[in-house]
């Protein structure tokens, strides 16, 4: 087998047992890695009605093919289980230098169940692994526990993925984190990891598997670091970092304010260039990536440097809530990847905190100080109380449609999808990203399936994947099914979103690298495969077409901006989705006929016994 191991590391945390999980090529040629290995692992091993931190669910870390290997933008892994946030199928994904260390450690990947009966940490190297203690880390934050586990093994090179506090309090929404600020974070996996008691992964060498045409993938390498140079949304991102994005993401509507019922805000005080002009910051890449949109603030505060806030969490804790004090908006993120938790979900919260304020429906009793729009010292105090747990933080960390059933609201006021906060891409101002939150793999999601950038221009020929005119709800089903299908492959290969490479490229990579014949359809039906797979594990966990819904405080029509007077006509294009997709209207399932066309039929045996 070239450019697999072939084997993932099982552990069980409560018998200590670590054992070999061996992977055919068969599996593998079906669910390729990253996200949809994982899916596959967990589908196996899930029960429904099980509480999603019991012992005996699983979580699973996996790399994929192009992962370890000459490509670039390739240092990339998936985390998945069951999502202590939304009850469904979750994943997340992350970068930096783990995701070569996790595959240079001699596996694939890593699946564990149980609960230790104290805190541990797993330690992988060249084909070795054990279970070490980690009680004195226990209590430590993501920067703490990455430089004592890398003191304790006396080793630099190892890379470290770990929770801080909030995965140890099992916060709802979690994270995992990794080499410094990158964060697999989204969905609360941090909270699953948290309740088996594992502070940590920390993995280290450079065992690479085989490749079938060495020489095929430099060539293609270097060809790709060509194209991702000449890309001028690289030249972009390199300046100023997903940042970016955000005064055009205001121009256009797509920057959501004041909890989602404003898009006109003055954006220029949050941009990547006034971070520029305002801190001293430095690039930093993942491994392998030429681009190097990450940034570190040096000397933040004399003597430390912390990592800048990327695009959702910069709109996030600036124009959700109506805030424009940068400095904040810093300290903010790195008070959330210091402790592990979601910048994601936690700013949608709070935004939701102040909205509930400004109706009266929370208090200044009940908060312990007023919430008014912008205050940037307000934000940074509820995440304190987030984090620590108490008074209204614990309410407010359980997420925003928890938040809604504890106030007696209507659960359309809550700005998530299945259980999953929104990002900060407006769905008013992109029909397209309507359809995809609601109908994503793992619930309102920006990134499975970014349609926002299909009706920017950024088209995928080889599948007929074209713009179309962003404000309307006009056949927009088929494309963003196939463009989900693409942009899953993305986290199974595994591979940046940010990387702008075609179908036909990933097809002579992966064929370079393991010596297949996969074609572009074979790789978008593998896509599909895996959307499918995802969808029946939810469904199989209670998942039903009733999810499938956008929430009014993210759908309603607003009176400003440039998506005033519009809003998407989700009916329309869910019931086009659904035909393409080949899932039942009434159920909200892949019909059995479509499962076996995808191969999976014991999904299909379950679903239609």
């Amino acid at each position: 087998m070239k450019g697999y191991h072939g084997r993932i590391l099982e552990i069980d945390l409560s018998t200590r047992k670590m054992t070999d999980l061996p992977l055919s090529e068969d599996f593998l040629k079906k669910y390729i890695g990253g996200a949809t290995l994982a899916a596959a692992l967990v589908y196996d091993r899930q029960k429904k009605g099980t509480d999603p931190l019991a012992p005996g669910n699983p979580l699973v870390m996996a790399a994929g093919p192009f992962t370890n290997t000459p490509l670039p933008m390739v240092s990339r892994y998936a985390v998945g289980g069951i999502s202590p946030l939304t009850g469904f199928w979750g994943e997340a994904t992350s970068g930096g230098r783990f995701p070569f260390r996790l595959k240079g450690s001699g596996w694939d990947g890593l699946l564990v169940t149980g609960k230790a009966d104290r805190p541990v940490y797993l330690y992988m190297k060249e084909g070795k692994a054990e279970i070490r203690d980690a009680s004195k880390l226990w209590r430590k934050d993501s920067y703490q526990t990455q430089r004592a586990i890398k003191d304790e093994l006396k080793d630099d090179s190892v890379s470290v993925a770990c929770i801080g506090s909030a995965g140890e309090k099992l916060i709802k929404y979690a994270a995992i984190m990794n080499d410094s600020g990158r964060t697999a974070g989204r969905c609360g996996l941090g909270a699953l990891m948290g309740s088996k008691k594992l502070k940590a992964v920390a993995a280290s060498g450079n065992l690479r598997p085989e490749l079938s045409n060495p020489e095929r993938v430099r060539d293609l390498a270097k060809q790709a670091v060509a194209q991702i140079n000449g890309n001028l949304v690289s030249v972009a991102f390199r300046e100023y970092g997903t940042m970016m994005y955000t005064d055009m993401a205001m121009i256009l509507g797509d920057a959501p304010a004041k909890y989602f019922t404003k898009t006109i805000f003055p954006v220029s005080k949050v941009t990547g260039q006034t971070l520029r002009q305002t801190y001293t910051v430095r690039n930093y890449a993942c491994l392998g990536c030429p681009i190097g949109c990450g940034r570190e603030l040096v000397d933040f505060k004399p003597g430390l440097n912390v990592d800048g806030p990327e695009y959702e969490t910069a709109v996030g804790f600036g124009p959700l809530c109506q805030n424009s004090d940068l400095d904040s908006i810093v300290r903010a993120n790195h008070l959330c990847n210091s402790h592990g938790i979601d910048t994601i979900s936690t700013s949608v919260s709070i935004a939701y905190a102040f909205y509930l304020y400004e109706l009266g429906v929370i208090t200044k009793k009940q908060v312990g100080f007023a919430l008014k729009w912008g205050d940037g010292e307000a934000i940074i105090k509820l995440l304190g109380m987030i984090i620590s747990q108490k008074g209204i933080g614990k309410i407010i960390s359980r997420g925003a449609l928890a938040m809604a059933k504890e106030f007696g609201r209507d659960a359309d006021e809550a700005a998530q999808v299945k259980g999953l906060e929104m990002p900060m891409h407006d769905a008013r101002a992109f029909h397209g990203m309507a359809l995809s939150y609601v109908t994503g793999p793992r619930g309102a999601c920006h990134l499975k399936g970014d349609y926002y950038n299909i009706d920017l221009g950024n088209l995928v020929p080889e599948y007929m994947i074209l713009p179309g005119e962003r404000l309307s709800s006009e056949g927009k089903g088929e494309g963003v099914a196939k463009f989900q299908s693409f942009k899953d492959l993305f986290d199974s290969l595994a591979l940046c979103k940010f990387a702008p490479l075609m179908p036909t490229q990933l097809c002579e990579m992966l064929n370079a690298i393991t010596g297949w014949e996969v074609g572009p359809n074979e790789l978008l039906a593998a896509g599909d495969r895996s959307v499918n797979l995802k969808r029946a594990l939810s469904n199989k966990l209670g998942l039903t077409r009733e999810h499938d819904k956008l929430p009014r405080i993210c759908s309603a029509a607003l009176d400003e901006g440039s998506t005033a007077g519009v809003e998407p006509d989700m009916e329309k294009m869910l019931r086009e989705y659904y035909q393409f997709r080949g899932w039942d209207w009434e159920t909200g399932r892949p019909m059995k006929a479509k499962l076996l066309e995808l191969g999976l039929d014991q999904v299909a045996a379950e679903m239609y016994p």
